[in-house]
């Protein structure tokens, strides 16, 4: 049985998705080839090129526009592009550009728009080395000065800072806890008075750079300001509930890959005398790892279906948390699996069956830890408890 005829019972989408998922795992297989040992930068305006960042018209159907870039990300994560590369990729275009377009209005969302082109990329700055789940704890500030802002303080551990052409940056704009009081900037990062911190290096998505954004005495004008001042906290709820509902969009395709190289391996192995696959505890944790992925896609692309039927996304906070802890937590379970059946293969890098344990594993983490999730999400089902 081929690997298409044993994974073809997964494809429970609308054939419409399917067929975007086919094609761009079609359009990226050929470019992924000519990438080999190119950079950061090189790999995304690849993908780019073939339209990944493009956002379809809200009014496009069948499918949706979220749909569509769902469904984009998991074709060349299944073509075999790097899980780095489809996290960054997922994480703007979830995080930062549909809720940019949804929160500037038409003219404003065209000044920005060729970030869809893939020569300027973003980044989402809220974490600081005091604290990233806590917004009310940010330090960086921003004081009004003139008909624009002075930004001061830092941000740490930001997605594709030491690459990133603009950013969003969260700054406090008022003291104490108010709802009121920070606000959402979007700036170019070659203003005077920003500079580049501490590049890190990674052990989980290696691919994508992470660092540091400093700002000392930088200047902003006006019109970076998103929405009013004092409304970082409804641009924050709007980004992060995007992001958690859909980023873990980057995760289908590796997933994929990970389940078909397994029925391969269990299918052809000898062991003790038979296919590795005739063993019903073999059998069980292939059909584990299939369940983790059948659940991850149904979940994922409900999600999207919701966004293309104009639900807003903060209303979908507890839900977005629920299917990021959902798809987070199968993507370790399926690698897990994975790891037992492929035995000391598992853990050399020569070997097809060589598992990528710490991507999994950030995936709990990134877009926010899942036990503080676990904490929103019973807060909002009426539970008095605090974070």
């Amino acid at each position: 049985m081929s690997t298409a005829a044993a994974t073809a019972a997964l494809r429970t989408g609308a054939p419409e998705t399917e067929g975007f998922v086919d094609t761009y795992q079609a359009l990226a297989a050929p470019v992924l080839n000519q990438l080999a040992g190119q950079d950061f930068r090189a790999q995304w305006q690849a993908m780019a090129d073939l339209g990944v960042l493009k956002l379809a018209a809200p009014e496009a159907t069948a499918p949706g526009p979220v749909t569509r870039s769902l469904a984009m990300i998991e074709g060349i994560g299944l073509a075999g592009a790097d899980p780095g590369l489809c996290y960054a990729l997922a994480s703007q275009i979830f995080g930062m550009q549909f809720p940019l377009r949804d929160a500037l209005g038409a003219d404003a969302w065209r000044a920005v728009a060729d970030v869809q082109e893939g020569r300027e990329l973003l980044c989402h700055a809220l974490t600081e080395r005091g604290g990233g789940s806590d917004p009310f704890s940010m330090e960086t500030r921003a004081r009004r000065d003139g008909d624009g802002f002075v930004l001061d303080g830092a941000k740490t551990f930001i997605t594709a800072a030491p690459v990133a052409d603009r950013a969003i940056v969260f700054a406090r704009t008022a003291e104490g806890r108010s709802p009121f009081a920070l606000s959402a900037f979007l700036f170019p990062l070659d203003l005077p008075g920003i500079r580049r911190g501490e590049t890190f290096t990674k052990t989980a998505l290696p691919t994508v750079p992470m660092g540091e954004l400093l700002f000392e005495g930088a200047r902003l004008p006006a019109s970076a300001l998103l929405g009013q001042e004092g409304s970082g906290l409804a641009v924050m709820a709007s980004t992060t509930a995007w992001e958690r509902s859909l980023v873990l969009g980057y995760a289908l395709g590796p997933m994929r890959r990970l389940l078909a190289r397994t029925v391969d391996w269990a299918a052809e192995r000898d062991h003790f005398g038979r296919r590795m696959g005739a063993s019903h505890q073999v059998a069980g944790r292939i059909s584990e790892m299939a369940l983790a992925l059948h659940r991850s896609r149904v979940q994922l692309y409900a999600m999207a279906a919701r966004l293309d039927a104009g639900t807003p996304a903060r209303q979908l906070a507890a839900g977005a948390a629920l299917t990021k802890i959902s798809v987070s937590e199968d993507y370790v379970r399926m690698t897990e699996h994975a790891t037992a059946l492929s035995g000391v293969r598992a853990f050399l890098p020569g070997f097809d069956l060589a598992a990528d344990l710490a991507a999994p594993m950030a995936a709990l983490t990134y877009a926010g830890p899942n036990d503080l999730l676990r904490v929103g999400v019973a807060r909002q089902l009426g539970l008095p408890v605090e974070n």
